[in-house]
């Protein structure tokens, strides 16, 4: 890869501002803000998670000052990244580019389609008005930033890149530290190779610096790819794995939302999700193995210090 840049520095000159939210919400990269080189109208890039949506609208306000938003833009529509779209529009009136591959699900509000049903979790729909295929360019903070296809998380998400700066702006497909679940390989069809595939279109970019859809943005994009790959190689030589850490990972984002839980309702919630129960039955088909595992799942939560248990019931820590 080549020398790495000041993060801030190329942020302010591509008058961007990341709102590095929780792990409920995604980041929101807003174009237009209150930047000596902000350029073209208003836009942001992944809106958060629907219980978020009054801090999101009061973020981007703060950020827009007395602009308004022209755009809202989605790498792909997990519930924690198009969560505040619909808040959003109806604020500021501007249209909504999804990726082409969900753009009918969206137009007719599929929400079994959209996953919102199978992950039981909340999105208040939204209109779409723009198809982002791959191969596209879309205008935002003034520049042309590419659209990329990087299945593998998600089967439609795409990432945008800007050639000349080098900045991906890339959803989900690319973590600092951790990798994001493959959905696809929890209802029994093939992720991990598209995941391979979405880290070499990557690699291929040699991007210079990552905003990435949770946490930091980061310019050690050739670690990050490395780290990946070693966790898609590790899940993959036991799919027993993938389906613990989707499963942990899950069940921390009910009870972020929830923060708090009587665990056997819990528990019988990780067991009866729609998309964990797919998994399960794939993972575990002996209902017995299926419960230990997912008492197992918690157990590491408590032993983490994820989760917190007050008798009979589960906290989220802190």
């Amino acid at each position: 890869m080549v020398d790495a840049p000041d993060p801030a520095a190329t942020l302010a000159r591509l008058g961007v501002t990341v709102l590095e939210r929780g792990w409920l919400s995604s980041n929101n990269v807003v174009f237009g803000g209150d930047l000596p080189e902000a350029r073209g109208e208003p836009a942001i890039v992944d809106t958060g998670y629907v219980a978020h949506a009054a801090q999101t609208l009061a973020l981007v306000q703060r950020t827009l000052g007395r602009r308004r938003l022209a755009r809202i833009v989605n790498t792909h529509l997990h519930s924690d990244h198009c969560g505040g779209n619909a808040a959003l529009q109806a604020a500021h009136g501007c249209p909504v580019a999804v990726p082409a591959a969900s753009f009918e699900a969206v137009r007719g509000w599929d929400a079994g389609r959209l996953t919102f049903r199978s992950t039981d979790q909340r999105c208040d729909p939204f209109p779409a008005h723009e198809a982002l295929h791959p191969g596209d360019e879309i205008e935002l903070g003034g520049r042309a930033w590419q659209v990329l296809a990087t299945p593998g998380h998600d089967p439609e998400a795409v990432v945008f890149f800007e050639p000349k700066a080098r900045v991906l702006i890339a959803g989900d497909a690319l973590w600092r530290d951790r990798l994001a679940i493959i959905f696809p390989e929890l209802v029994g069809e093939q992720g991990f190779g598209a995941a391979r595939e979405a880290l070499a279109t990557i690699e291929a970019l040699e991007p210079r610096l990552v905003i990435p859809g949770h946490g930091a943005p980061f310019t050690d994009a050739a670690a990050a790819i490395a780290g990946a790959r070693a966790r898609l190689d590790f899940f993959e030589a036991e799919p027993r794995r993938h389906f613990g850490y989707a499963t942990r990972a899950l069940a921390m984002f009910h009870m972020l939302e929830h923060q708090r839980r009587e665990r056997a309702a819990f528990e019988a919630w990780m067991l009866a999700a729609p998309i964990l129960a797919h998994a399960r039955r794939l993972a575990y088909p002996d209902a017995g193995e299926a419960r230990a595992a997912v008492h197992a799942a918690v157990e590491r939560l408590l032993a983490d210090g994820a989760l917190v248990a007050e008798g009979d019931e589960l906290v989220v820590a802190g």
